[in-house]
């Protein structure tokens, strides 16, 4: 029986293996599977460090062609020059770049700015995690004061302090938020700095809505609750207006570093901390308040554990940068001696609202002398002296 043409062998042309294969060669890390154009913090790169170090392209690295975008006078993506302070290699000149130039033998002429890494580990993710669970747990909180009736045990004169003082506060986290973090992101020269800075951001802004939404509760659980008073204390009242000068003087700050600085390390400690902790957190459960601290409690956490968090290495890396750091130091004491008189005069301003609540807070003097330790403490962990406007 002949064989029919489907039983007979096909013929198929064997691959030969000529080692050209993209793959084909073995070097030291022909195995790895995971990013190794940086070099990590620690002895392991981290997934933060993976979706965030090197993601901001730069001709001074990659970028050969140079800047895909600039602005009207000829400079292009992030200019280093944005701040006064200076990182390792800042100085640097720009190399040469043209198509086939390729990065070798030019180092980054700024690796001190790419030192920094956030503490924190900031980036998309752990942005909205973190942010969804605080409104669930800040909502949660509400819903059930309202159900158990709580606001219905605080007495006239917290109602009054709560509508024009706690609600005036949201101005200033919408300001700093939204001015002055918001633009800083967009100024700082490397994505750790530009998500860490961003997230900053969101904190404030995520606060001004927490404290609009509550004021929005209050006005329909608290019978003759005036929810546009916040609006006339932060406008007209003389207490608030030293508060509303130097919120605003913060916005106008052209140097991003300066900006971050005079926030974080001096603002918050001098002013914030000490109108949150110092006050409302200490007066509102003597006045049968036991809701008020869980919504600026949420921000005084923001500020403490995760905003001064990634603040301290940041700057404590220019203060201690290997080529500038007597630049730096220099630069930030002049900085610290112009917004600490500042801050210090604005606190001063608000301690008439010390006496408002029925029950009263501790003095605000021993509020003002904690608040002006814990800066110092932030000071010395720089390697910066306190200046002598501490003293005001």
């Amino acid at each position: 029986m002949t064989e029919t043409q489907e039983n007979q062998p096909r013929s198929v042309p064997k691959p030969v293996f000529t080692d050209a294969e993209a793959g084909a060669r073995t070097f030291p890390d022909s195995t790895k599977r995971s990013f190794n154009y940086y070099t990590p913090a620690k002895r392991k790169q981290s997934h933060y460090e993976d979706v965030t170090v090197e993601v901001q392209p730069d001709p001074r690295h990659y970028l050969s062609q140079g800047w895909l975008y600039g602005f009207s006078d000829g400079r292009g993506g992030y200019p280093l020059d944005w701040t006064a302070l200076k990182a390792w290699g800042s100085d640097r000149p720009e190399p040469e770049r043209y198509p086939g130039s390729g990065g070798k033998g030019y180092d980054w002429p700024a690796l001190g700015w790419h030192e920094f890494r956030d503490p924190n580990e900031e980036w998309e993710l752990t942005f909205y995690r973190y942010n969804s669970n605080v409104v669930r747990q800040l909502n949660q909180n509400v819903d059930a004061a309202r159900a158990a009736k709580a606001f219905e045990q605080w007495n006239r004169n917290w109602v009054r302090f709560v509508e024009s003082h706690v609600g005036a506060w949201m101005h200033v986290d919408h300001g700093l938020g939204l001015y002055l973090f918001a633009n800083a992101n967009r100024r700082a020269p490397t994505n750790m700095h530009n998500n860490a800075i961003s997230v900053n951001s969101m904190h404030r802004i995520r606060s001004a809505q927490d404290l609009a939404l509550y004021n929005l509760t209050l006005t329909e659980e608290i019978e003759g609750f005036d929810g546009t008073a916040h609006l006339t204390a932060w406008n007209e009242d003389p207490v608030w207006q030293g508060v509303r000068e130097v919120a605003e003087q913060l916005t106008a700050i052209d140097d991003w570093c300066e900006a971050i600085f005079a926030a974080n390390v001096v603002f918050e400690p001098l002013v914030g901390e000490l109108f949150r902790s110092g006050l409302v957190q200490q007066s509102a459960p003597r006045n049968g308040d036991f809701v008020t601290p869980t919504v600026i409690g949420a921000e005084e956490y923001d500020y403490a554990e995760r905003d001064l968090r990634y603040t301290r290495p940041m700057f404590h890396l220019l203060t201690n940068d290997r080529e500038f750091a007597d630049h730096n130091k220099n630069l930030l004491q002049g900085w610290l001696s112009t917004w600490t008189g500042r801050a210090i005069a604005a606190s001063r301003t608000l301690q008439p609202i010390w006496s408002l609540p029925e029950h009263k807070p501790p003095r605000f003097e021993d509020g003002l002398d904690a608040a002006k330790s814990r800066f110092s403490g932030i000071l010395s962990d720089l390697n910066l002296d306190a200046p002598k406007e501490i003293a005001q």
